[in-house]
């Protein structure tokens, strides 16, 4: 195309490139035939699905799909995009969280980067600089610090990253102590920072400062030992560890006394073999990602299974690999689905005992 014929082009779709946008839990075709909920039918609904999380296709223009592919073009003549460029894309979701401002951060080791869907703003953001030219390598745990600013565990880093409010870098800690730092906790009245050190077999403990407090395990198969713990949460004073090889998640005290386990190794649904992620909800419900299995599979805090959510496939309701595991105030459980490159959102409809 002629340069005068660009120019042409790009005045005539200029009005359209300022057209607002907003975020979609629906990206263009991914929308379900019907509503899917769980339990189903005739039992009461706890849970439904309420969309899932991609990258750029969960932005459209307020005025219609016209404005969005406009925008689009204008892009590409601009030179913004490239043949050689990546879309704004999740590639392999590990974990996430939602902040204070309501914004969803999604550890993504494919893209080595935090990928951060803004909904307020209708914006798509990626953080990949772990230090100033040093970017991500496999991102995986990440914690609100508690002043503004997050913390990242980086497993091929090897070490846990500090970013401030606007995603850029602003320290570590770890280097030399941690081996493969994946999980993370935050107790946010001891201001202490739990790391599940795959490569250690245990969790390391960390003042706000970055100072190692303590080591809570070893590896072994009792009761407060591990075998590759991965993902871990901080809910109500109890710190809750996938102790993934051990086929458990364990349940420790702040100081790291063992309180009780959930989960057992087998061979039907409801069993763990490679657990993930894990959450506990507000009415005490603990949210365990089988990744084997590719379920997602609910709790009760006493352990007894009260619901099955999944199986293997790329369908609404359905999981490929899922990783990480995390809720915002209560109302939204969100789950990684790693081999799907998508973040599944579901709402939670109330108390499932």
């Amino acid at each position: 195309m002629k340069p005068v014929a660009l120019t042409l082009l790009a005045m005539s779709l200029a009005g359209c490139a300022t057209a607002p946008t907003e975020m979609v839990l629906f990206p263009e075709g991914r929308v379900p035939e019907s509503a899917l909920v769980w339990p189903g039918p005739p039992e009461t609904a706890r849970l439904s699905y309420a969309g899932e999380l991609v990258g750029e296709d969960n932005f459209r223009s307020v005025e219609g799909a016209e404005d969005g592919a406009a925008v689009r073009v204008l892009r590409w003549i601009a030179g913004i995009t490239g043949a050689g460029d990546r879309k704004k894309q999740l590639i392999r979701p590990q974990s996430g969280m939602v902040d204070a401002r309501g914004r969803i951060l999604v550890t993504d080791a494919g893209r080595e980067a935090i990928v951060v869907f803004d909904e307020a703003e209708a914006a798509l953001t990626v953080w990949d600089e772990a230090e100033p030219g040093r970017a991500f390598l496999s991102p995986v745990g990440i914690v609100a610090d508690g002043a503004g600013g997050y913390l990242v565990a980086d497993a091929d880093i090897g070490y846990v990253v500090r970013l401030d409010g606007n995603g850029a870098p602003n320290g570590d800690f770890g280097r030399g102590v941690l081996q493969r730092p994946t999980g993370l906790g935050r107790d946010p009245i001891a201001r202490e920072i739990f790391v599940a050190d795959s490569g250690a077999h245990d969790i390391k403990v960390f003042d706000e400062q970055g100072t190692l407090l303590r080591t809570i395990g070893r590896r072994g198969v009792a009761a407060g030992e591990f075998n590759g713990p991965t993902h871990m949460s901080f809910t109500d004073g109890r710190l809750y560890v996938t102790d993934t090889l051990n086929a458990r998640v364990q349940i420790l005290s702040p100081t790291g006394e063992p309180l009780g386990a959930i989960g057992q190794r087998g061979l039907f649904v409801g069993n763990l073999v490679r657990p993930k992620g894990v959450v506990a909800d507000r009415d005490g419900h603990v949210y365990v990602i089988e990744s084997y299995y590719d379920h997602i599979l609910v709790f009760s805090d006493s352990g007894d299974l009260l619901i099955p959510i999944g199986g293997t496939g790329k369908e609404a309701g359905q999981f490929f690999l899922p990783a990480g595991a995390w809720t915002d105030d209560g109302s939204r459980l969100f789950v990684a689905d790693m081999f799907n490159g998508r973040v599944v959102v579901l709402d939670y409809l109330g108390d499932a005992t």
